[in-house]
């Protein structure tokens, strides 16, 4: 029987779910042990965040997040034959930064949820979310500076860059918000640093913890930073278009906080009357209607477009480098699935 796209598309969605809850059933343990030796009232806040409990304390059946980074951890390593379960603390360090920055940029764009339910600052407060936060990065450090494995200095110093760059870009994207001229180029780079990055320090992670040379990582990160900017383009049109049932934040929330995603940033770039249209928008508020109008003018100015363009492009790029560390792309299944899954997702 011969495979339609559609087909194969769901065949790889299956793998990709698959390839999540292995990742989720060996690092979840890791993560909570780790969360779980806060001092109280922040593993209170780290454990609402995660979903494993509510407000009050009292457990919940929550899922901490889809897992893709600890997921392409696990994968890298297999990748280059490696076992999966020594490099569990780097993965569950890899799932600490992430959320770390989960918290904090919730803070910072005053998002009230996130994964259908409210958000960690709404329901203890700002310093609280902040420092939770704060305390969620130095569990990543001391993850792998109790890790005895011989990559784990590495991977320490890596992941330390990591969030340095992702700071960098976070401070971007919040600068992005009172600029009118910012340019697409501008937005790509931030878009490297606030979410390829740690997609390719996974990658890499995962490669050094199977015993993979300079060459072979350097590689694995630019394969993970280029999905990461497929993901954020993506991402970016989610936030415009995606269901609110679905990605549990309203509709048009990024153009309700005058947010310079990428598709935005090429709309108001093409020089075209519903790129004036869009930039006179983003001036003043945006009421329901206005967040109407707003996606409509980004869809006409060709923002929509080019982003699904540009996802297709990186994609491309990112799987070819991964053939020069992985010549024999059979042995990246694991990597590919995932990185398929979300450049395909659509919630």
């Amino acid at each position: 029987m011969t495979l339609t796209r559609t087909d194969a598309a769901t065949e790889g969605g299956h793998e990709a779910a698959a390839l999540l809850g292995h990742t989720r059933a060996l690092v979840d343990p890791e993560l909570r042990s780790c969360v779980g030796s806060l001092p109280g009232p922040l593993r209170r806040i780290a454990m609402y965040h995660f979903g494993w409990e509510h407000a009050d304390g009292s457990p919940a059946v929550g899922q901490a997040g889809k897992a893709i980074r600890p997921a392409l951890v696990l994968e890298a390593v297999r990748a280059f034959g490696g076992e999966a379960h020594q490099a569990v603390r780097a993965a569950a360090a890899v799932e600490l930064v992430h959320n770390f920055t989960l918290l904090h940029d919730d803070v910072i764009d005053r998002d009230a949820t996130r994964r259908h339910r409210a958000t960690a600052w709404t329901v203890f407060g700002i310093p609280e979310a902040i420092i939770a936060g704060d305390a969620m990065q130095a569990l990543a450090l001391r993850l792998l500076a109790d890790d005895g494995h011989p990559a784990a200095l590495a991977a320490s110093a890596r992941l330390t860059a990591c969030v340095i760059e992702l700071c960098a870009g976070q401070q971007a994207d919040s600068a992005f918000e009172t600029r009118t001229d910012v340019s697409l180029a501008e937005c790509l780079t931030m878009a490297e640093a606030k979410t390829g990055a740690l997609l390719g320090c996974a990658c890499a992670t995962g490669a050094l913890y199977a015993g993979a040379g300079p060459a072979e990582a350097a590689a694995l990160d630019a394969f993970g930073r280029e999905a990461g900017l497929a993901f954020q383009l993506i991402d970016d049109l989610i936030g415009i278009w995606g269901e609110p049932s679905r990605t549990g934040k309203p509709a048009g929330a990024d153009l309700a906080a005058h947010k310079k995603s990428l598709p935005v940033v090429a709309a108001l770039a093409s020089d075209t009357p519903a790129a004036s249209e869009l930039a006179e928008l983003y001036r003043g508020p945006l009421d329901a209607e206005g967040i109407r109008r707003a996606a409509d003018a980004v869809d006409r100015a060709g923002g929509r477009d080019w982003a699904q363009t540009e996802a297709a492009d990186r994609m491309a790029k990112a799987i070819g480098h991964l053939a020069r560390a992985l010549p024999d792309l059979t042995a990246a299944d694991g990597l590919l699935s995932l990185a398929e899954y979300v450049t395909r997702r659509s919630r």
